[in-house]
């Protein structure tokens, strides 16, 4: 009973440790809550769950950009393609509390005069 009572200690111990580490990232809380405009060319896009990762050059400076989940891609009018590299882009959304990480979270995504809304409800 005491080994498993320390087994059981140990794997919610483990359980808390990387729940925490999940959701720090995932939230917007490595943001700086105001938002930057951010335009380049996409060299590669990875879509998919959790949520889709740009890399934008940007005037020589390669970003990484994280937009939406599937869902809320296609809830914002993306189509398969839309986000492909060599195509051209205007991001708006919060950069990292470390400018020189250069990673953002985007909020709108501006392809041409189109405006993409990942997240309606932040300004």
């Amino acid at each position: 009973m005491r080994a498993f009572m320390a087994s059981l200690v140990l794997a919610l111990i483990v359980l808390v440790q990387t729940s925490g580490i999940a959701l720090a990232h995932h939230g917007w809380t490595w943001t700086t809550g105001g938002n930057i405009s951010l335009t380049g060319i996409i060299e590669s896009a990875q879509l998919g769950n959790p949520h889709g990762v740009l890399k934008i050059d940007a005037d020589g400076n390669v970003w990484t950009v994280e937009v939406g989940q599937p869902w809320r891609n296609a809830r914002a009018g993306l189509k398969p393609g839309d986000l492909a590299a060599g195509v051209e882009v205007r991001i708006v959304g919060e950069p990292s509390t470390d400018i020189n990480d250069k990673l953002m979270k985007a909020e709108r995504i501006y392809i041409g005069t189109q405006e993409y809304i990942l997240y309606p409800e932040r300004d």
